[in-house]
């Protein structure tokens, strides 16, 4: 077929669609809504895996954390349960940092609440503030880094004072200008706070609001959230990458020790790189892709369907036409073409409203979860692909009858 002929067959085409514009609309909507579905949401799995590699990536590669579970990560009934251990006591985790003697920084953490809300003024936040105790070596293995203030001092992890490191999001909503926070006297609960820093914005993961977090000294958080069963988590950042898996090894045996575990028996608790962290998170996320290439399947497969039955009535409609034009010359196969050409146009202008309107969706999500701008090639080459193939399969069987049609019959059709 030379360019010629393929020219006029699209200039029918595009004649025989305006021609049925209403019932071509109707399909093109079918399948810009399969296309829309999974080109917007792999764009955002694409959009949250870009933000998980990017805070994990800001702890590093030679960060792990100790803690009393695993982290096994379930979506709906499917997957393992985390294996879940007696909490890291206060006493396990500073003996952990007083005998670690491995090179790198050691950091105890601690959860007070998940549901402050920090009150300046008569400004306030939501109830939905994570109070975290941490030490003066936080910052350090945690990734965060300070916009304004200074981080704590060992006195003031000692003692429990009233001071505090507030994220981005809270300066904002207490105060007009996040620089302004520093020096300022807030509400925590019950107690009031001097606030000493700021953190830079970091953004959020899977829910989790990283920039909606107060850092008080941990002996604070023991005095005024304190229970018998608060957990602790070690954050480990070891001096040298390549030392990770002997570090690692150090701190299994150590912690051992600490817990009382015998030879033999199976640890009670877990160590968690931070990059494998991010990994299980993002495998976890390949689930959510499956669902979605399915549902964009089966809208492809109804709207081929309905595109065929489009494309056999236009057959129908169409006798004369095919007969004249056989009558004049034209071939079986130029026939053929001529409905192929125009069911696979309909399906790749149904593509590009799909694929514009997936991108618009994905991206929205991923500005929500701290993510940039996507432009998700590969799904649009994919979505593309399944257009045509669509096109192919349903414009195959109307095609063939059209090509099939005798002439002289064809022409006594009224």
């Amino acid at each position: 077929m030379n360019n010629s002929y393929f020219k006029e067959y699209m200039r029918i085409a595009l004649r025989s669609i305006r021609s049925t514009l209403l019932r071509t609309i109707l399909t093109i909507a079918i399948i810009a809504m399969g296309i829309t579905a999974l080109v917007g949401i792999l764009t955002s799995i694409d959009a949250l895996k870009q933000t998980l590699n990017n805070n994990f990536a800001s702890m590093g590669a030679n960060t792990f954390n100790i803690r009393n579970r695993g982290l096994a990560i379930r979506i709906g009934s499917g997957g393992e349960r985390p294996k879940v251990y007696e909490p890291i006591s206060y006493d396990e985790a500073m003996a952990f940092k007083e005998n670690f003697s491995f090179p790198a920084t050691v950091s105890a953490t601690v959860i007070g609440t998940r549901i402050a809300t920090l009150k300046y003024g008569a400004e306030k936040t939501n109830p939905n503030v994570t109070v975290f105790g941490v030490d003066a070596e936080y910052l350090t293995t945690s990734g965060y880094e300070l916009s304004y203030g200074r981080n704590f001092t060992k006195q003031e992890v000692i003692y429990g004072t009233r001071h505090t490191i507030i994220g981005k999001e809270i300066a904002e909503t207490l105060f007009k200008n996040a620089a302004e926070a520093v020096n300022k006297q807030i509400k925590i609960g019950a107690g009031m706070y001097t606030v000493i820093a700021v953190l830079k914005e970091k953004g959020s993961s899977l829910g989790f609001g990283g920039d909606r977090i107060a850092l008080l000294p941990v002996q604070n958080v023991r005095q005024n959230y304190g229970s018998q069963d608060m957990n602790f988590v070690l954050e480990v950042k070891a001096d040298d990458v390549e030392q990770m898996n002997v570090a690692i090894g150090e701190a299994t045996g150590l912690f051992r020790i600490i817990r009382g575990v015998h030879p033999g028996e199976d640890s009670t608790f877990e160590i968690t790189k931070s990059d494998s962290l991010a990994g299980v998170l993002i495998e976890s996320l390949g689930f959510v892709a499956i669902i979605a290439t399915f549902i964009g399947l089966i809208t492809l497969l109804g709207s081929a369907i309905g595109l065929m039955n489009i494309m056999l009535v236009s057959v129908t409609e169409r006798t004369r036409e095919i007969g004249l034009r056989k009558a004049l010359g034209a071939t079986s196969q130029a026939i053929l073409w001529q409905f192929l050409i125009e069911s696979v146009m309909i399906c790749q202008i149904g593509g590009v409203v799909g694929i514009f309107i997936g991108i618009l969706v994905g991206n929205i999500i991923s500005m929500i979860t701290g993510g940039g701008f996507i432009i998700p090639w590969l799904w649009m080459t994919i979505g593309v692909l399944l257009c045509v193939i669509t096109g192919l399969i349903a414009g195959l069987l109307p095609a063939l009858k059209a090509s099939r049609l005798d002439p002289i019959e064809a022409l006594r059709t009224e």
